[in-house]
């Protein structure tokens, strides 16, 4: 008889293999031993990101599956938010290889509600997106909730600190 060398704990463990995990949001959401069920449980909708291209084999695919509320498509189209102190474009100034110093950024006053999107402010950075190749370097300050907002950052390489 087999007795178990880790005590009993409280914590609930990501099941996965691989570096493939599960988590779900209500129990029993996932499907069992499946990935596109006809019909979701609490009738979600199945949809995979992929992050692969379609000629890579099976086994280096990189891919998710979601199970949605709604579909995707029925998503109305994303608005651009301007954003007065946040840029991308680098070329716009010659390089500077001298130190340089700055005044700390103004802190907001109490009727200045500035959330996470609004209190980035760009500080340097080079190269530019359309090449796919650089950096920038930002900083932010909020005081504001991001109500019915949310924020994508396509790249993948965004640490907040």
């Amino acid at each position: 008889m087999a007795s178990s060398v880790m005590p009993s704990d409280s914590y609930k463990y990501m099941t996965g293999f691989g570096n493939e995990f599960t988590s779900e949001a209500l129990p029993n959401a996932l499907p069992k031993g499946q990935n596109t069920p006809q019909v979701c449980p609490y009738g979600l909708y199945a949809e995979q990101l992929s992050g692969s291209a379609f000629t890579a084999p099976r086994e280096t695919n990189k891919r998710s599956w979601f199970y949605r509320i709604r579909p995707s498509v029925v998503h109305k189209p994303f608005k651009r938010i301007e954003q007065g102190y946040l840029t991308n474009k680098f070329t716009d100034w010659y390089p500077n290889p001298n130190q340089l110093r700055w005044l700390p950024f103004s802190l907001p006053g109490p009727d200045d509600r500035k959330d996470f999107v609004q209190g980035l402010c760009t500080v340097c950075g080079a190269g530019e997106p359309c090449s796919r190749n650089g950096l920038a370097v930002h900083m932010y300050l909020c005081n504001a909730s991001m109500h019915n907002k949310a924020f994508y950052n396509s790249d993948g390489d965004f640490l907040i600190g």
